[in-house]
């Protein structure tokens, strides 16, 4: 029997679809899953819909919801951590004090202030959790989807023994998009992907291993296709390779598309992920579901439910588990891990994103080689702040964060020297209750 453990698992959505998703190799079918959340509530719900998805496929497994983390964790396989530190009213803060200066953020959970606020918050708890899992089941794989995923790797990989992968959908699912738009089957696609977190591009994309780019280039012509991802189209046509997470995102980490009003106007109000009149359209929807409890009512709904799918989702979680403690199938996947031999042209021991190969032996990343040299400024930039931001964290240095803020391209596109230092200075005021930690 093999134990697999939810830190974090008041998440319901996700949780539900990795439970599901792991319950579908027969190794794991009279597996121990075991949930853990500091939210009681949260945590009775996930612990309800795993039961039901149990029951409906007639599974052999056991669940087990606890509050204790040492008693999830005690002598785990998988490990998998999506958690989130803080609640709305601290995350408004990541937005709305840059939105004040100036800074128009859409989702701020990757990179720039709002992102290094988010990793500053979150780090302590993480670095807690790795702990016990470097304590009570030091052998066990784990899995972290928390963002912002390459600080947070970057720091666990570097400040504990934890065995520590992250995880991000936007590589099969945009390479999933990409196959539509130009009508192939998704099974006849290769590719080879790399960068950072959310800022990877495909530097090959192959259709029976033939070149695709061609026909992605005659795809993003037609309007229906170019103003689904505005920002991300714009980008590839500027840059000649295709990046991997939505516009939504990408057009808060470069200083093109978000610091006048025209052009918030042109690219970031009317296509896909955008939500007019709302600078922030994650924080409002997100913010919107706490104060109705409309989460609450989403969930009941779905227990409610009898029809729902058992079928394999694409998330890597479960394939790579099955690689190296199941039966054993070798599983290719994007990984996030520290830059060692993998990119040249990127900062030596950064978190980078790459091919790796899950088997019994553990997860082992593909080297790369080189990115296209105007990728790499790009690339640098963004992992370069993050560099400084995981120093200033380990350090308890302000100074540190100044500079991991100040040089990133969406904030210097704004501010003044001057006014990113105040920024900045607010932003560890209002979060002082999390940062106890910096001098």
């Amino acid at each position: 029997m093999k134990k697999i453990t939810f830190i974090g698992a008041g998440s319901f959505g996700f949780t539900r679809s990795l439970v599901r998703d792991v319950l579908t190799f027969d190794a794991f079918r009279d597996a121990e899953i075991r949930l853990m959340d500091i939210d009681s509530t949260r945590l009775a719900y996930s612990e309800r819909a795993v039961r039901k998805i149990i029951e409906k496929g007639n599974y052999p497994a056991t669940v087990k919801a606890t509050l204790s983390r040492a008693e999830a964790l005690e002598g785990a396989d998988g490990v998998v951590i999506t958690i989130l530190s803080g609640g709305p009213d601290i995350f408004r803060n990541d937005i709305e004090i840059p939105k004040k200066y100036g800074i128009d953020i859409c989702v701020g959970d990757t990179r720039g202030p709002s992102g290094i606020f988010r990793f500053l918050r979150t780090a302590p708890a993480m670095l807690e959790i790795c702990r016990d899992i470097e304590k009570y089941c030091p052998d066990a794989v784990v899995l972290n989807y928390t963002n912002p995923m390459a600080m947070l790797c970057r720091y666990i990989q570097s400040e504990t023994k934890a065995n520590i992968t992250g995880l991000c959908h936007s590589v099969q699912g945009t390479a999933e998009m990409l196959a539509q738009w130009i009508g192939a089957p998704i099974g006849e696609i290769t590719y080879t992907c790399a960068g950072i977190n959310h800022q990877a591009f495909y530097l090959e994309y192959k259709w029976n291993g033939k070149d695709a780019y061609p026909l992605i280039r005659e795809a993003v012509k037609r309007p229906e296709i170019y103003n689904k991802e505005q920002v991300r189209n714009e980008m590839f046509l500027g840059l000649d390779y295709y990046v991997t997470e939505s516009s939504g995102h990408n057009s808060e980490y470069n200083a093109w598309f978000r610091k006048r009003p025209d052009l918030l106007e042109k690219y970031c109000t009317h296509g896909t992920n955008w939500n007019p009149g709302k600078h922030a359209y994650i924080l409002n929807e997100y913010f919107e579901r706490e104060v109705d409890a409309k989460w609450m009512k989403d969930i009941e709904e779905w227990l409610k439910k009898d029809d729902f799918d058992l079928a394999r989702g694409g998330e890597y979680a479960a394939c790579i588990f099955n690689a190296v403690f199941g039966d054993h199938t070798p599983y290719e996947f994007n990984a996030n891990l520290r830059n060692f031999g993998l990119i040249d042209n990127l900062p030596q021991g950064c978190c980078v994103e790459v091919p790796a190969m899950a088997t019994r032996a553990g997860i082992r990343p593909f080297r790369i080689g080189s990115l296209p040299d105007h990728l790499a400024v790009l690339v640098n930039t963004s992992a370069r702040c993050e560099e400084l931001a995981v120093e200033g964290c380990i350090e308890g240095d302000k100074r540190k964060i100044f500079h991991a803020v100040l040089f990133d391209p969406l904030t210097s596109a704004v501010l003044s020297i001057a006014e990113t230092k105040q920024m900045v200075d607010e932003m560890f005021e209002a979060g002082k209750d999390y940062l106890g930690y910096f001098k």
